[in-house]
């Protein structure tokens, strides 16, 4: 069913020292609301630096869906206090507003305005807007309000050998596909959604007394097709089975004319541009999945004609849900795990994927996002049999604590084997699930509304008191001064205009 990696665990015994240097960074994403939970209309918060040229605070698709980018480090440490450092910075400089600690945002009215994110007046900046703009056309504004993390991943060149990196790190987002469901179902924290997001009847919805709908099994609706999805690998035909088919593949979407696209115009009827292009996607960024291959790149490159001059750096994370339970949307216990089921994924040989092998990997997906933890639940490891969800998290644990023990032997503590002790009692015991937890406490207590703002407020007090004690402050100052300056140097030194500067980078790019 899953391979023995008995001798591949023996060799990361051997070489354990490589385990220092796995390499991580985190984007939380985080609405702004108003003290009585409403979304804020205001916009993105002048004191805390430019949405455009800030490296740590940033907008996603609204000028109230607020993103902090935490460095790339090896100090799982560090990374938390920098997070934690970034929302009690932006807690202290806009002290009258909250963020919304739930990746669902449960508050919204038909007449609440969505301010789609503003970068200025460059080129770039009307570029990030019109792009933007163009999601909104497509997609509809509200399912863009939807928080999540991200986690950045990357083992050190010394764990692949002889390998290329880039066949290796494929290899991994391969097994995420096939088993990657575990993180929903341990992790997942949108079981209820907001009627406003339905869009067919399909689902049989409960309904508690605030009118909030939700299914008694579902772990993430976040990434479902009610949530932050767009289009599934099996209709966009992306190959994973090698970097250059990769590229190749995305590339081909991105130059392909969608029909339904095509007809909502180039234009809206002032004349004035709705969306960069009609083609399926207009940028690879809109090609949300649940792991993308990543490397890191500067101001007017291309990510895709960097991955075919250099390779795959990192990968990307993007199945988890906003912990509820921490105030900055993630704990330490979530990250080693992650690590450790990473490096299983890395470890494990992944068959190349067929087309048609998405159709059970989407229904394995789709059983635990809708239904997880529905009594001995069943899903496929290959095409002719079905497991019980229980034993294969058990099997994939089995693996997890080997690897578990080389972290702690090597680091000289029992973290990551306390974490594996923990988390495998979810499989016999899913009502520790984030999920469950968040039905329990919020949704079927009919108070969803209530404790989302309740936690906003107890975390914000918490940010605020704990700001003296930011030792990455002066650092922020710094960092939103620089910030404004350096957009007004762009600004100040744009030579083409924004139909010539389209047609220059329309081909290639720009980071998100």
């Amino acid at each position: 069913m899953i391979e023995d990696i008995s001798k591949k665990i023996t060799w990361l015994e051997n070489n354990s020292s490589i385990l220092k240097n796995i390499n991580r960074g985190l984007e939380r994403e985080t609405l702004r609301i108003k003290k009585n939970g409403n979304f804020s209309n205001k916009n993105h918060p002048y004191e805390i630096g430019s949405a455009l040229t800030n490296t740590w605070i940033t907008t996603d698709f609204s000028e109230n869906l607020l993103e902090f980018i935490t460095p790339t480090t090896n100090n799982i440490n560090y990374l938390l206090k920098f997070l934690k450092d970034l929302h009690s910075f932006v807690a202290y400089k806009n002290q009258k507003e909250r963020m919304w600690p739930f990746s669902i945002p449960y508050s919204y009215k038909k007449s609440t305005k969505i301010q789609i994110a503003k970068y200025g007046s460059s080129n770039y900046g009307k570029f990030k807007t019109l792009y933007r703009k163009g999601l909104k056309l497509r997609y509809g504004d509200l399912k863009h309000t939807i928080s999540g993390i991200h986690y950045n991943f990357s083992l050190p060149k010394t764990f692949w050998g002889k390998k290329n990196i880039s066949d290796g790190y494929l290899n991994l987002i391969r097994n995420y596909y096939k088993f990657g469901w575990i993180v929903p179902y341990l992790f997942g924290a949108s079981p209820a959604i907001s009627k406003h997001f339905l869009n067919n009847k399909k689902y049989k919805f409960k309904k508690n007394k605030e009118g909030i709908l939700y299914l008694p099994w579902a772990t993430s609706l976040r990434i479902s097709d009610l949530g932050h999805t767009n289009i599934s690998n099996i209709d966009l035909n992306i190959e994973l089975n090698d970097l250059q088919s990769y590229i190749q593949s995305l590339k081909k979407i991105m130059q392909t004319p969608s029909k339904k696209f095509s007809n909502l115009g180039i234009k809206n009827k002032f004349g004035e541009l709705q969306q960069l292009n009609t083609n399926i996607l207009q940028l690879e960024n809109e090609l949300y999945t649940q792991i993308r291959p990543k490397r890191k790149i500067n101001y007017g490159e291309s990510l895709l004609s960097e991955l075919e001059k250099k390779g795959i750096e990192y990968i990307e994370i993007r199945s988890l849900d906003i912990n509820p339970f921490s105030s900055i949307g993630i704990n330490k216990n979530q990250i080693l795990l992650l690590d450790l089921f990473l490096i299983w994924c890395a470890l494990i040989k992944a068959p190349k994927i067929k087309k048609t092998d998405f159709l059970i990997i989407n229904k394995n997906w789709n059983k635990i996002i809708f239904e997880g933890r529905k009594p001995n639940q069943k899903i496929y490891i290959n095409k002719e049999k079905k497991y019980e969800l229980k034993y294969i998290g058990q099997r994939i644990f089995q693996d997890l604590k080997k690897i578990a023990k080389i972290f702690d032997n090597q680091l000289k503590n029992s973290e990551y084997q306390k974490v594996c002790d923990k988390k495998i009692l979810f499989f016999q015991y899913p009502e520790l699930t984030y999920s469950e937890q968040f039905l329990k406490l919020f949704v079927k207590k009919n108070k969803i509304k209530q404790k989302g703002l309740y936690l906003a407020n107890k975390y914000h007090k918490n940010f605020i008191d704990k700001f003296k004690f930011n030792t990455n402050k002066k650092k922020f100052e710094y960092e939103a001064i620089r910030s404004h300056n350096q957009q007004i140097k762009i600004e100040k030194n744009e030579n083409l205009s924004l139909k010539d500067y389209l047609k220059k980078i329309i081909n290639s790019p720009m980071p998100n």
